[in-house]
């Protein structure tokens, strides 16, 4: 009896300390618990508003297409040769704002006129054509005259040009009675400043070819997803279509001729054709003389 009492009492002191041992384990566990960092939780990180389209950090810059093909065979005139036909010694020529390719350098002349291939494109039915003029509507007897032909050298546009007030950039826009240009054909353009207007007088003249094409649609998708004036004209400069690229800015400019990166953006696609020695002059749209 006595043993059975024995190994009762034994029994019920060892399930007592089992039962304090387990206790005494999940308090020291919830206790660490509450003492250290939970070690699979991240530091809180700040919130990230939802991406939005970022601007270009880079003004645009004209990339001419690959392996471009050549518009036309004749060579053009980007900036006018020196004084002639009496026309007042000037800085800087008569000037197109046109993608460039010398071809021969004009012997002896100082301003460094230079023959070669002058083009660009459009997707414009009416592009407008931009020049920077020295000469002013203060020479007596002065005139000039902007001129559009087809391949057959047919005249497309013809008009009297007035000349500026201060030597400026101009800009020549087709009006909407002229026939929009045809996709995939070539037209001539002139400028001509003749500074007498004796017959037998010989004008100082610019002249290029500009072609109209159709946008493919892998460049179409990217000007649609385009939320700002800027982010197309990058486009338009990367594709090489340089009169879109060219007026979108220059009206950009027109209208903002305080703005800082808009002229940083004017400097920069001007001096992708080496012309950056305007990027300050003024500029405007002249209106067409008829």
């Amino acid at each position: 009896m006595t043993i059975f009492y024995l190994v009762k009492s034994m029994k019920w002191i060892l399930t007592t300390a089992l039962i304090l041992s387990s206790t005494t384990q999940y308090s020291a566990q919830v206790t660490d618990q509450t003492k250290q960092p939970v070690t699979n939780k991240q530091p809180a990180q700040p919130v990230k508003t939802p991406a939005s389209p970022q601007q270009p950090t880079s003004g645009p810059v004209f990339i001419l297409p690959k392996a471009p093909a050549r518009l036309s065979p004749v060579s053009g005139r980007r900036a006018g040769m020196g004084s002639r036909d009496n026309c007042p010694a000037v800085p800087t020529p008569l000037t197109a704002l046109v993608p460039f390719k010398e071809e021969q350098k004009v012997a002896g002349q100082t301003n460094k006129s230079i023959i070669g291939i002058v083009e660009g494109l459009t997707t414009s039915e009416r592009p407008t054509f931009w020049f920077y003029i020295p000469y002013t509507q203060d020479l007596s007897n002065s005139s000039a005259e902007f001129s559009l032909q087809d391949s057959a050298e047919n005249d497309v546009y013809r008009n009297a040009i007035a000349l500026p007030s201060k030597p400026s950039i101009i800009g020549i826009s087709l009006p909407k009675t002229v026939a929009s240009l045809e996709v995939d054909q070539t037209y001539r353009w002139y400028l001509k400043v003749h500074c007498k207007q004796e017959s037998a007088s010989i004008p100082l003249y610019v002249e290029g070819d500009i072609k109209r094409i159709n946008l493919d649609s892998r460049v179409m998708q990217q000007l649609e997803a385009a939320t700002t004036p800027r982010q197309k004209i990058i486009i338009y400069a990367e594709k090489g279509i340089w009169f879109d690229a060219l007026n979108m800015l220059a009206q950009i400019r027109i209208s903002h001729s305080n703005d800082a990166s808009v002229q940083e953006d004017w400097q920069s696609l001007l001096q992708s054709i080496n012309l950056d020695n305007l990027a300050k002059a003024p500029i405007m749209n002249l209106p067409n003389r008829q």
